[in-house]
């Protein structure tokens, strides 16, 4: 008699404790985008200040002075190869967010680094498409099948000067990706095997090596707790947390406020969401789901659930002739037999929550599993973001060459094809827009990747290195 009271109970309880934990989430998120964005806002008017304040010693007029201001393109040529650093999700390159930026500096490590600004939640599609014409130049051909399948145009941004023109099989390139940033170099690599641009004799060789920092190398399970369907991988929850932020997306594209997509920008400009195409009825639409990135799954979300991975993983391959290396970072440890985060005030507020309930995914009963062999205790370890075992080197739904690395000295030199990984404790964002929080670590990360990049990888043809002398 009273079991369906018990139940009744159970789910309300079971609501309500979901409700919680995403005004929760919600709060976090937002304070925290809030605090990257003041951030930012504070620094750039210190620097006008500044600017305002400081003596005109060249005796420049107002119009010379303004242009100094602009962020010009660095455009590189020659030799050695560049190093291009690739942000993930929500991430912003040069010139975004005013002077912040996303790698903490790790750029002025070298003369001869790039930082893109790629699509904060464009999918990894888009954003491989992007990142070709952002080096070579040219307007962004995303493609005729694939935009009439997405719901976008075809063409997008124009590159009148790219950013390393001369990019081809005698100048590759070496890329460095954070979290989802390294997906999207793979599907280049791959894109460029395939001869995927029109007008352009591409090979997989034009890259000379990936570096993963924390990649997204084979999806993670924090896209079901932040709102995806662990069904399909593909489908939104009715309420979640993505789903505020579809609606928070629409509204900031839609509303088309030029000062703001241009100090910030989540990369749809080529699903022409603002309102003087759209209008109130376009707005609707979008809200409702019937049209735009989020309605046809052309974003990033979906690339990043298992599911969504093992897809794009199928059609991937490790290149025989290219280095990979990659970094996997944890904050995670063995408790009496659980997985419990390693520590409290070593991960970022943004991130210690998703850390306990990553460590505690369990894949629902009533959901076909994501892949033969998928267990649950294999995906416990996190760094709040990413799943530790995604993070090593591509294991889904093909397992590629690999070697874990702990005697640096025994895996020189490195071997092309093969990627080699270590592990660090450390949280998904411990290396990236704080630099101060890393400490002296962030020097050691980093160093160690450009190094390997100028030193090891291009050992036997004896490049003349920036910086030679200092170094």
């Amino acid at each position: 008699m009273n079991l369906p009271r018990e139940m009744a109970r159970r789910r309300l309880s079971i609501g309500v404790l979901g409700l919680t934990e995403l005004f929760i989430s919600t709060a976090v998120h937002v304070l925290f985008g809030f605090y990257i964005f003041s951030t930012a806002v504070a620094s750039d008017v210190s620097q006008v200040l500044i600017d305002c304040l400081r003596p005109n010693v060249f005796n420049l007029g107002a119009k010379e002075v303004e242009e100094r201001r602009k962020d010009k393109v660095v455009v590189l040529e020659g030799s050695p190869p560049p190093i291009v650093l690739v942000h993930g999700i929500f991430g912003f390159g040069k010139g975004r967010l005013g002077g912040l930026s996303y790698f903490a500096g790790a750029e002025n490590k070298d003369e001869r680094v790039l930082v893109p600004d790629l699509g904060s939640l464009t999918s990894i599609h888009d954003r491989a498409r992007d990142l070709f014409y952002y080096l070579k130049g040219g307007q962004v051909d995303y493609g005729e099948e694939h935009s009439r399948n997405a719901g976008h145009s075809q063409f997008g941004k124009i590159y009148e000067q790219g950013h390393y023109p001369s990019w081809d099989g005698q100048h590759p390139i070496h890329f460095v990706g954070h979290s989802a940033g390294v997906q999207v170099v793979r599907v280049l690599q791959q894109m460029l095997a395939d001869k995927a641009f029109s007008g352009y004799d591409t090979s997989e060789d034009w890259i000379l090596s990936i570096t993963s920092l924390s990649g997204a190398l084979n999806g993670t399970t924090r896209t079901y707790y932040d709102g995806m369907q662990p069904e399909d991988g593909r489908s939104m929850k009715s309420i979640c947390l993505l789903q505020l932020c579809r609606l928070g997306v629409i509204l900031y594209d839609w509303l088309d406020i030029t000062w703001f997509k241009n100090y910030y920008n989540f990369g749809f400009d080529h699903f022409e969401m603002a309102w003087k195409k759209t209008g109130i009825a376009g707005l609707v639409d979008l809200l409702l789901g019937n049209t735009g990135p989020f309605a046809s799954g052309d974003w990033i979300l979906p690339d990043l659930t298992i599911q969504g991975s093992l897809d794009l993983n199928s059609r991937l391959k490790t290149f025989p002739n290219t280095f990979y290396f990659s970094y996997a970072t944890k904050r995670t440890r063995k408790l009496f037999g659980f997985t419990v985060p390693s520590s409290i005030l070593g991960i970022h507020p943004m991130l210690f929550l998703r850390v306990l309930q990553m460590c505690q995914w369990r894949f629902p009963a009533n959901s076909p599993l994501p892949y033969k062999g998928y267990r649950d205790e294999d995906w416990e370890d996190n760094d709040g973001a990413l799943n530790t075992i995604s993070m090593t080197h591509p294991r889904l739904p093909v397992e590629h060459p690999s070697c874990l690395v702990v005697d640096d000295s025994k895996c020189d030199p490195l071997q092309p094809g093969i990627w080699y990984y270590k592990m660090i404790e450390a949280d998904h964002i411990f290396f990236i827009v704080n630099r101060e929080r890393a400490g002296v670590q962030f020097d050691i990360l980093y160093d160690d990747i450009f190094q390997r990049c100028r030193k090891h990888v291009l050992a036997s043809s004896q490049p003349t290195l920036p910086n030679e002398n200092s170094q």
